[in-house]
Protein backbone atom coordinates (compact mmCIF):
# COMPACT_ATOMS: atom_id res chain seq x y z
CA UNK A 1 0.00 0.00 0.00
CA UNK A 2 1.63 3.42 -1.37
CA UNK A 3 1.92 5.80 1.58
CA UNK A 4 -0.46 8.69 0.99
CA UNK A 5 -0.26 12.03 1.78
CA UNK A 6 -3.86 12.74 3.68
CA UNK A 7 -5.91 16.59 3.06
CA UNK A 8 -8.51 17.12 5.57
CA UNK A 9 -11.00 20.46 6.26
CA UNK A 10 -9.57 23.21 8.05
CA UNK A 11 -10.61 22.49 11.16
CA UNK A 12 -7.99 19.53 10.54
CA UNK A 13 -4.97 19.31 13.38
CA UNK A 14 -1.63 18.83 11.71
CA UNK A 15 1.20 17.07 13.82
CA UNK A 16 4.84 16.82 12.38
CA UNK A 17 6.52 13.22 12.55
CA UNK A 18 9.23 13.10 14.99
CA UNK A 19 12.52 10.47 14.51
CA UNK A 20 13.12 8.46 17.52
CA UNK A 21 17.07 8.28 16.98
CA UNK A 22 19.13 10.65 15.45
CA UNK A 23 18.41 14.14 13.89
CA UNK A 24 14.43 14.97 13.62
CA UNK A 25 13.44 14.89 9.92
CA UNK A 26 12.11 18.04 8.80
CA UNK A 27 8.88 18.97 7.20
CA UNK A 28 10.41 18.81 2.95
CA UNK A 29 11.74 15.06 3.81
CA UNK A 30 8.87 13.62 5.48
CA UNK A 31 5.51 14.59 4.78
CA UNK A 32 2.82 15.47 7.82
CA UNK A 33 0.35 13.10 8.98
CA UNK A 34 -2.97 15.16 9.46
CA UNK A 35 -5.97 13.96 11.12
CA UNK A 36 -8.82 15.67 11.94
CA UNK A 37 -9.80 16.77 15.59
CA UNK A 38 -13.16 15.31 17.27
CA UNK A 39 -15.08 17.50 19.21
CA UNK A 40 -15.34 18.32 22.90
CA UNK A 41 -11.18 19.22 22.90
CA UNK A 42 -9.70 18.22 26.09
CA UNK A 43 -5.91 17.90 26.36
CA UNK A 44 -3.52 14.50 26.34
CA UNK A 45 -0.23 13.47 24.87
CA UNK A 46 0.02 9.68 22.82
CA UNK A 47 3.24 8.17 21.98
CA UNK A 48 3.91 5.38 19.79
CA UNK A 49 6.16 2.58 21.33
CA UNK A 50 6.49 0.66 17.71
CA UNK A 51 8.27 1.39 14.55
CA UNK A 52 6.10 0.76 11.14
CA UNK A 53 6.96 1.34 7.52
CA UNK A 54 5.49 3.38 5.36
CA UNK A 55 3.22 0.19 3.72
CA UNK A 56 1.88 -1.00 6.67
CA UNK A 57 -0.66 1.94 7.52
CA UNK A 58 -3.38 -0.64 8.38
CA UNK A 59 -1.57 -1.89 11.29
CA UNK A 60 -0.37 1.32 12.70
CA UNK A 61 -3.59 2.85 12.49
CA UNK A 62 -4.62 -0.17 14.91
CA UNK A 63 -1.62 0.42 17.11
CA UNK A 64 -2.80 4.04 16.70
CA UNK A 65 -6.00 4.07 18.21
CA UNK A 66 -5.61 0.92 20.65
CA UNK A 67 -2.52 3.22 22.31
CA UNK A 68 -5.06 5.96 21.95
CA UNK A 69 -7.98 4.36 23.20
CA UNK A 70 -5.99 3.06 26.92
CA UNK A 71 -5.03 6.82 27.17
CA UNK A 72 -8.76 8.35 27.02
CA UNK A 73 -10.40 5.64 28.43
CA UNK A 74 -12.54 4.83 25.54
CA UNK A 75 -12.65 1.17 23.37
CA UNK A 76 -10.69 0.66 20.78
CA UNK A 77 -14.13 0.01 18.58
CA UNK A 78 -15.59 2.90 19.13
CA UNK A 79 -12.17 4.96 18.38
CA UNK A 80 -11.97 3.08 15.22
CA UNK A 81 -15.65 3.77 14.33
CA UNK A 82 -15.37 7.66 15.10
CA UNK A 83 -12.16 7.89 12.60
CA UNK A 84 -14.05 6.18 9.59
CA UNK A 85 -16.85 8.18 9.90
CA UNK A 86 -14.79 10.98 9.42
CA UNK A 87 -12.99 9.54 6.24
CA UNK A 88 -10.67 7.27 7.41
CA UNK A 89 -6.80 7.87 8.27
CA UNK A 90 -3.88 6.95 7.06
CA UNK A 91 -0.57 7.59 8.95
CA UNK A 92 2.50 8.11 6.83
CA UNK A 93 5.37 7.44 8.89
CA UNK A 94 8.90 5.88 8.06
CA UNK A 95 11.02 3.43 9.80
CA UNK A 96 12.69 3.63 12.71
CA UNK A 97 10.24 6.35 13.47
CA UNK A 98 6.84 7.54 16.00
CA UNK A 99 4.24 8.84 15.66
CA UNK A 100 3.52 11.73 18.47
CA UNK A 101 -0.19 13.25 18.98
CA UNK A 102 -1.50 16.03 20.72
CA UNK A 103 -4.90 15.49 21.14
CA UNK A 104 -7.16 18.12 21.95
CA UNK A 105 -10.42 16.03 23.11
CA UNK A 106 -12.06 12.76 23.62
CA UNK A 107 -14.95 10.83 22.13
CA UNK A 108 -18.12 11.20 24.02
CA UNK A 109 -18.30 8.71 26.72
CA UNK A 110 -19.01 5.31 26.10
CA UNK A 111 -16.95 3.01 28.72
CA UNK A 112 -18.48 1.75 31.88
CA UNK A 113 -15.37 2.89 34.28
CA UNK A 114 -16.43 5.97 36.11
CA UNK A 115 -13.21 8.96 34.97
CA UNK A 116 -11.25 10.35 38.23
CA UNK A 117 -12.81 13.22 39.65
CA UNK A 118 -16.36 12.94 37.72
CA UNK A 119 -19.56 13.50 39.82
CA UNK A 120 -21.21 10.66 40.86
CA UNK A 121 -24.46 10.14 40.25
CA UNK A 122 -27.17 10.43 42.64
CA UNK A 123 -30.01 7.25 42.31
CA UNK A 124 -32.80 8.49 44.19
CA UNK A 125 -34.03 5.43 47.37
CA UNK A 126 -36.72 8.23 48.84
CA UNK A 127 -39.99 8.55 47.11
CA UNK A 128 -41.36 12.15 47.20
CA UNK A 129 -44.04 10.01 50.55
CA UNK A 130 -40.85 8.88 51.66
CA UNK A 131 -39.56 12.14 52.18
CA UNK A 132 -42.89 13.60 53.01
CA UNK A 133 -43.21 11.52 56.06
CA UNK A 134 -39.54 11.84 57.41
CA UNK A 135 -40.00 15.44 56.81
CA UNK A 136 -43.11 16.20 58.75
CA UNK A 137 -41.72 13.74 61.47
CA UNK A 138 -38.93 15.93 62.39
CA UNK A 139 -40.59 19.18 62.17
CA UNK A 140 -43.53 17.80 64.68
CA UNK A 141 -40.72 16.46 66.87
CA UNK A 142 -39.15 20.56 67.17
CA UNK A 143 -42.22 22.30 66.67
CA UNK A 144 -42.04 25.40 68.24
CA UNK A 145 -41.95 24.99 71.95
CA UNK A 146 -40.93 21.45 72.17
CA UNK A 147 -38.47 18.85 72.52
CA UNK A 148 -36.80 15.56 73.27
CA UNK A 149 -37.38 13.82 76.33
CA UNK A 150 -33.89 11.67 76.20
CA UNK A 151 -35.06 7.91 78.44
CA UNK A 152 -33.00 5.73 76.52
CA UNK A 153 -29.92 5.41 79.08
CA UNK A 154 -28.79 2.00 78.74
CA UNK A 155 -29.46 -0.30 81.91
CA UNK A 156 -25.61 0.15 83.63
CA UNK A 157 -26.16 3.92 83.13
CA UNK A 158 -29.29 3.52 84.79
CA UNK A 159 -27.83 1.31 87.39
CA UNK A 160 -25.20 4.31 88.18
CA UNK A 161 -28.48 6.53 88.19
CA UNK A 162 -30.54 4.50 90.97
CA UNK A 163 -27.21 3.88 93.01
CA UNK A 164 -26.94 7.75 93.87
CA UNK A 165 -30.38 7.37 95.32
CA UNK A 166 -30.14 3.92 96.54
CA UNK A 167 -32.50 2.46 94.19
CA UNK A 168 -32.25 -1.12 93.28
CA UNK A 169 -31.39 -1.63 89.53
CA UNK A 170 -34.47 -4.22 88.54
CA UNK A 171 -36.17 -4.72 85.31
CA UNK A 172 -39.20 -3.42 87.11
CA UNK A 173 -37.94 -0.63 89.20
CA UNK A 174 -36.45 0.78 85.09
CA UNK A 175 -40.43 0.02 83.79
CA UNK A 176 -41.89 2.39 87.05
CA UNK A 177 -39.75 5.14 86.83
CA UNK A 178 -39.99 5.69 83.32
CA UNK A 179 -43.56 5.16 83.76
CA UNK A 180 -43.59 8.43 85.54
CA UNK A 181 -42.06 10.12 83.30
CA UNK A 182 -44.19 9.03 80.87
CA UNK A 183 -47.47 9.66 82.53
CA UNK A 184 -46.91 12.74 83.63
CA UNK A 185 -49.80 15.19 83.21
CA UNK A 186 -50.95 17.01 79.95
CA UNK A 187 -48.76 20.02 80.72
CA UNK A 188 -45.83 18.24 78.88
CA UNK A 189 -47.47 18.10 76.02
CA UNK A 190 -46.86 21.22 74.42
CA UNK A 191 -42.75 20.69 75.69
CA UNK A 192 -41.76 17.30 74.34
CA UNK A 193 -41.99 16.45 70.80
CA UNK A 194 -40.57 13.23 71.18
CA UNK A 195 -39.22 10.69 73.59
CA UNK A 196 -36.21 8.36 72.81
CA UNK A 197 -36.22 4.56 73.91
CA UNK A 198 -33.49 1.79 74.96
CA UNK A 199 -34.19 -1.14 73.69
CA UNK A 200 -35.87 -2.54 76.72
CA UNK A 201 -38.05 0.53 77.41
CA UNK A 202 -39.91 0.12 73.73
CA UNK A 203 -41.49 -3.74 74.83
CA UNK A 204 -42.64 -2.49 78.48
CA UNK A 205 -45.95 -1.82 79.32
CA UNK A 206 -47.81 0.56 81.83
CA UNK A 207 -49.28 -0.72 84.88
CA UNK A 208 -52.56 -0.67 82.69
CA UNK A 209 -51.20 -3.10 80.09
CA UNK A 210 -50.92 -0.30 77.15
CA UNK A 211 -47.34 -0.40 75.43
CA UNK A 212 -45.27 2.85 76.58
CA UNK A 213 -44.71 3.36 72.41
CA UNK A 214 -48.88 3.62 72.62
CA UNK A 215 -48.88 6.11 75.24
CA UNK A 216 -46.16 7.98 73.87
CA UNK A 217 -48.46 8.00 70.78
CA UNK A 218 -51.70 8.64 72.14
CA UNK A 219 -50.28 11.89 73.69
CA UNK A 220 -49.44 13.30 70.17
CA UNK A 221 -45.17 12.41 71.11
CA UNK A 222 -42.97 10.73 68.26
CA UNK A 223 -41.20 7.43 69.63
CA UNK A 224 -37.89 7.13 69.44
CA UNK A 225 -35.35 4.67 70.16
CA UNK A 226 -31.66 4.47 70.55
CA UNK A 227 -29.88 2.16 67.56
CA UNK A 228 -26.15 2.11 68.66
CA UNK A 229 -24.35 -0.35 70.27
CA UNK A 230 -21.60 1.95 72.33
CA UNK A 231 -18.46 3.35 71.80
CA UNK A 232 -15.24 1.25 71.11
CA UNK A 233 -11.55 1.99 70.78
CA UNK A 234 -10.26 3.09 68.02
CA UNK A 235 -6.81 1.47 66.97
CA UNK A 236 -3.82 4.02 66.64
CA UNK A 237 -5.46 7.10 68.37
CA UNK A 238 -4.73 8.76 71.06
CA UNK A 239 -7.90 7.21 72.98
CA UNK A 240 -9.90 7.91 70.80
CA UNK A 241 -13.49 5.93 69.80
CA UNK A 242 -15.90 4.98 67.19
CA UNK A 243 -19.13 3.59 67.73
CA UNK A 244 -20.34 0.47 66.72
CA UNK A 245 -24.01 -1.05 65.87
CA UNK A 246 -23.65 -1.15 61.97
CA UNK A 247 -23.85 -4.69 61.38
CA UNK A 248 -27.55 -5.68 61.74
CA UNK A 249 -28.85 -1.97 61.62
CA UNK A 250 -31.06 -2.19 58.41
CA UNK A 251 -33.03 -5.45 60.19
CA UNK A 252 -33.10 -3.57 63.58
CA UNK A 253 -34.35 -0.71 62.04
CA UNK A 254 -36.78 -2.53 59.82
CA UNK A 255 -38.20 -3.98 63.09
CA UNK A 256 -38.14 -1.04 65.07
CA UNK A 257 -40.53 1.18 62.42
CA UNK A 258 -42.79 -2.10 62.57
CA UNK A 259 -43.04 -1.86 66.84
CA UNK A 260 -43.53 1.97 66.23
CA UNK A 261 -40.43 4.28 66.31
CA UNK A 262 -40.26 7.16 63.97
CA UNK A 263 -36.97 8.25 65.05
CA UNK A 264 -33.52 6.98 66.30
CA UNK A 265 -30.51 8.22 67.82
CA UNK A 266 -27.07 7.07 67.34
CA UNK A 267 -24.33 8.82 69.44
CA UNK A 268 -20.84 9.30 68.45
CA UNK A 269 -18.26 10.82 70.92
CA UNK A 270 -14.90 12.99 70.49
CA UNK A 271 -12.82 14.74 73.18
CA UNK A 272 -10.31 17.69 73.13
CA UNK A 273 -7.25 17.41 73.87
CA UNK A 274 -3.96 18.92 72.71
CA UNK A 275 -3.82 16.41 70.05
CA UNK A 276 -7.53 14.84 69.55
CA UNK A 277 -9.58 15.00 67.85
CA UNK A 278 -7.22 13.44 65.00
CA UNK A 279 -8.45 13.62 61.68
CA UNK A 280 -9.13 9.68 61.12
CA UNK A 281 -11.09 9.88 64.63
CA UNK A 282 -13.50 12.95 62.85
CA UNK A 283 -13.89 10.68 59.58
CA UNK A 284 -14.16 7.76 60.75
CA UNK A 285 -17.05 9.04 63.00
CA UNK A 286 -19.17 11.38 60.40
CA UNK A 287 -19.17 8.70 58.50
CA UNK A 288 -20.32 6.01 60.74
CA UNK A 289 -23.45 8.45 61.29
CA UNK A 290 -23.70 9.24 57.63
CA UNK A 291 -24.12 5.33 57.09
CA UNK A 292 -26.75 4.86 60.29
CA UNK A 293 -28.58 7.84 58.91
CA UNK A 294 -28.73 6.20 55.35
CA UNK A 295 -29.94 3.12 56.83
CA UNK A 296 -32.76 4.75 58.93
CA UNK A 297 -34.04 7.25 56.26
CA UNK A 298 -34.32 3.75 54.04
CA UNK A 299 -37.08 2.76 56.65
CA UNK A 300 -39.07 5.97 57.19
CA UNK A 301 -37.17 6.89 60.44
CA UNK A 302 -35.96 10.24 61.18
CA UNK A 303 -31.91 9.90 62.15
CA UNK A 304 -30.89 12.65 65.13
CA UNK A 305 -27.38 12.54 63.93
CA UNK A 306 -25.30 13.13 67.24
CA UNK A 307 -21.45 14.30 67.03
CA UNK A 308 -21.03 14.82 70.61
CA UNK A 309 -17.78 16.54 71.93
CA UNK A 310 -17.30 15.89 74.99
CA UNK A 311 -16.74 18.75 78.31
CA UNK A 312 -13.81 16.86 79.70
CA UNK A 313 -10.57 18.90 79.44
CA UNK A 314 -9.41 22.22 80.30
CA UNK A 315 -9.51 24.05 76.84
CA UNK A 316 -11.35 27.29 76.34
CA UNK A 317 -14.50 28.29 74.60
CA UNK A 318 -12.32 29.47 71.10
CA UNK A 319 -10.77 25.70 71.44
CA UNK A 320 -14.51 23.85 71.54
CA UNK A 321 -15.52 26.46 69.07
CA UNK A 322 -13.02 25.56 66.45
CA UNK A 323 -12.92 21.78 66.88
CA UNK A 324 -17.36 21.87 66.98
CA UNK A 325 -16.74 23.69 63.59
CA UNK A 326 -14.23 20.73 62.23
CA UNK A 327 -16.35 18.21 63.43
CA UNK A 328 -19.74 19.40 62.25
CA UNK A 329 -18.42 20.26 58.54
CA UNK A 330 -16.53 16.58 58.86
CA UNK A 331 -20.51 15.58 59.10
CA UNK A 332 -22.28 17.10 56.94
CA UNK A 333 -19.70 16.40 54.27
CA UNK A 334 -20.33 12.71 55.44
CA UNK A 335 -24.10 13.30 55.11
CA UNK A 336 -24.15 14.72 51.36
CA UNK A 337 -21.79 11.74 50.30
CA UNK A 338 -24.07 9.17 51.63
CA UNK A 339 -27.14 11.07 50.12
CA UNK A 340 -28.87 11.54 52.98
CA UNK A 341 -32.15 13.77 52.94
CA UNK A 342 -31.15 16.59 55.19
CA UNK A 343 -34.94 18.02 55.94
CA UNK A 344 -35.65 14.22 57.14
CA UNK A 345 -32.67 14.74 60.09
CA UNK A 346 -32.39 16.05 62.98
CA UNK A 347 -28.54 17.32 64.85
CA UNK A 348 -28.02 17.21 68.32
CA UNK A 349 -24.73 18.22 68.65
CA UNK A 350 -23.11 19.83 72.23
CA UNK A 351 -23.05 23.35 73.45
CA UNK A 352 -20.09 25.40 72.44
CA UNK A 353 -18.60 25.59 75.96
CA UNK A 354 -15.23 25.67 77.53
CA UNK A 355 -13.62 22.49 79.39
CA UNK A 356 -15.09 21.30 83.13
CA UNK A 357 -12.07 22.17 84.32
CA UNK A 358 -11.36 25.21 82.51
CA UNK A 359 -10.22 28.13 85.21
CA UNK A 360 -12.63 31.31 83.55
CA UNK A 361 -16.03 31.21 83.52
CA UNK A 362 -17.62 32.20 80.03
CA UNK A 363 -21.20 33.89 80.28
CA UNK A 364 -24.16 32.35 78.72
CA UNK A 365 -23.61 34.91 76.06
CA UNK A 366 -20.62 34.28 74.95
CA UNK A 367 -21.59 30.75 75.15
CA UNK A 368 -24.68 31.55 72.79
CA UNK A 369 -22.93 33.58 70.31
CA UNK A 370 -20.43 30.71 70.04
CA UNK A 371 -22.31 28.32 69.72
CA UNK A 372 -24.62 30.00 66.70
CA UNK A 373 -21.38 31.32 64.59
CA UNK A 374 -20.12 27.72 65.04
CA UNK A 375 -23.43 26.14 63.61
CA UNK A 376 -23.65 28.84 61.30
CA UNK A 377 -20.60 28.05 59.27
CA UNK A 378 -21.63 24.40 59.60
CA UNK A 379 -25.27 23.24 59.54
CA UNK A 380 -26.98 23.99 56.26
CA UNK A 381 -30.75 25.64 56.51
CA UNK A 382 -32.32 22.00 55.11
CA UNK A 383 -32.27 20.42 58.28
CA UNK A 384 -35.35 21.20 60.30
CA UNK A 385 -33.99 21.49 63.71
CA UNK A 386 -30.98 21.57 66.37
CA UNK A 387 -31.93 19.28 69.86
CA UNK A 388 -28.76 20.04 71.92
CA UNK A 389 -27.86 17.45 74.48
CA UNK A 390 -27.09 18.96 78.20
CA UNK A 391 -23.52 17.66 78.61
CA UNK A 392 -22.95 17.20 82.00
CA UNK A 393 -24.26 21.26 82.34
CA UNK A 394 -26.86 21.43 85.20
CA UNK A 395 -30.75 21.63 84.93
CA UNK A 396 -30.57 24.85 85.39
CA UNK A 397 -27.26 26.12 83.21
CA UNK A 398 -28.98 23.77 80.63
CA UNK A 399 -32.16 25.82 80.58
CA UNK A 400 -30.61 29.41 80.60
CA UNK A 401 -27.41 28.95 78.05
CA UNK A 402 -30.49 27.12 75.81
CA UNK A 403 -32.89 30.28 76.28
CA UNK A 404 -29.20 32.59 75.06
CA UNK A 405 -28.74 30.58 72.57
CA UNK A 406 -32.17 31.15 71.26
CA UNK A 407 -31.99 35.02 72.06
CA UNK A 408 -28.60 35.33 70.12
CA UNK A 409 -28.99 38.44 67.59
CA UNK A 410 -27.38 36.30 64.54
CA UNK A 411 -29.56 34.48 62.02
CA UNK A 412 -30.64 31.12 63.43
CA UNK A 413 -32.69 29.30 60.06
CA UNK A 414 -33.26 25.72 62.46
CA UNK A 415 -35.36 25.33 65.58
CA UNK A 416 -32.97 25.43 68.51
CA UNK A 417 -34.19 22.84 71.41
CA UNK A 418 -33.18 20.59 73.66
CA UNK A 419 -32.71 16.82 73.82
CA UNK A 420 -31.89 16.48 77.27
CA UNK A 421 -31.70 13.48 79.76
CA UNK A 422 -30.18 14.44 82.60
CA UNK A 423 -31.61 17.85 82.48
CA UNK A 424 -34.92 16.78 82.24
CA UNK A 425 -34.52 13.84 84.61
CA UNK A 426 -31.98 15.08 87.48
CA UNK A 427 -34.99 16.74 90.04
CA UNK A 428 -37.68 13.61 89.23
CA UNK A 429 -35.45 10.82 90.22
CA UNK A 430 -33.98 12.53 93.44
CA UNK A 431 -37.56 13.35 94.27
CA UNK A 432 -39.06 9.42 93.71
CA UNK A 433 -35.87 8.42 95.55
CA UNK A 434 -37.72 4.56 94.65
CA UNK A 435 -40.64 5.50 96.62
CA UNK A 436 -44.05 4.73 95.17
CA UNK A 437 -45.47 7.80 97.30
CA UNK A 438 -43.40 10.11 95.83
CA UNK A 439 -44.38 9.38 92.39
CA UNK A 440 -46.87 12.84 92.14
CA UNK A 441 -43.33 14.83 93.69
CA UNK A 442 -41.13 12.89 91.03
CA UNK A 443 -43.66 13.90 88.10
CA UNK A 444 -44.38 17.67 89.72
CA UNK A 445 -40.05 17.99 89.00
CA UNK A 446 -40.10 16.33 86.09
CA UNK A 447 -42.82 18.71 84.24
CA UNK A 448 -41.33 21.86 86.05
CA UNK A 449 -37.92 21.62 83.84
CA UNK A 450 -40.11 20.71 81.06
CA UNK A 451 -41.48 23.42 81.14
CA UNK A 452 -38.44 25.59 81.91
CA UNK A 453 -36.73 24.28 78.17
CA UNK A 454 -40.00 24.60 76.24
CA UNK A 455 -39.67 28.70 77.52
CA UNK A 456 -35.91 28.24 76.65
CA UNK A 457 -36.54 27.02 73.14
CA UNK A 458 -38.52 30.19 72.45
CA UNK A 459 -35.80 32.39 74.38
CA UNK A 460 -38.49 32.92 76.79
CA UNK A 461 -37.22 31.65 79.73
CA UNK A 462 -36.63 33.50 83.10
CA UNK A 463 -34.49 31.55 85.47
CA UNK A 464 -35.82 30.88 89.01
CA UNK A 465 -33.16 27.81 90.45
CA UNK A 466 -35.82 26.07 91.79
CA UNK A 467 -35.63 22.41 92.02
CA UNK A 468 -34.30 19.45 93.79
CA UNK A 469 -31.22 19.15 91.75
CA UNK A 470 -31.82 22.45 89.58
CA UNK A 471 -28.10 23.99 90.24
CA UNK A 472 -26.20 20.57 90.96
CA UNK A 473 -23.01 19.87 88.40
CA UNK A 474 -24.49 16.55 86.32
CA UNK A 475 -20.67 16.60 85.03
CA UNK A 476 -19.19 12.86 84.54
CA UNK A 477 -15.69 12.41 83.36
CA UNK A 478 -15.42 10.28 79.73
CA UNK A 479 -19.15 10.35 79.87
CA UNK A 480 -20.84 7.16 78.16
CA UNK A 481 -24.44 5.76 77.98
Amino acid sequence: MKPSRVSWSAEALRVPLTGTKGRSPTPEQHPHTIIPPPPNFTLGTVQSDQYRSPGTAKPRLVHWITRWSSVIGHSREHASTALESRGGALHHCTPRSALRLVIVPPFPQVSSRPESGKMPHAYPFLTPEQKKELSDNALKIVAPGKGILAADESTGSVAKRFQSISVENTEENRRFYRQLLFTADDRIQPCIGGVIFFHETLYQKSDGGKQFTQVIKDRGIVVGIKVDKGVVPLAGTNGETTTQGLDGLYERCAQYKKDGADFAKWRCVLKITPTTPSSLAIKENANVLARYASICQMHGIVPIVEPEILPDGDHDLKRCQYVTEKVLAGVYKALSEHHVYLEGTLLKPNMVTAGHSCSHKYSPQEIAMATVTALRRTVPPAVPGITFLSGGQSEEEASVNLNAINKCPLHKPWALTFSYGRALQASALKAWAGKKENAKACQEEFIKRALANSAASQGKYVSSGDGAAAGESLFVANHAY
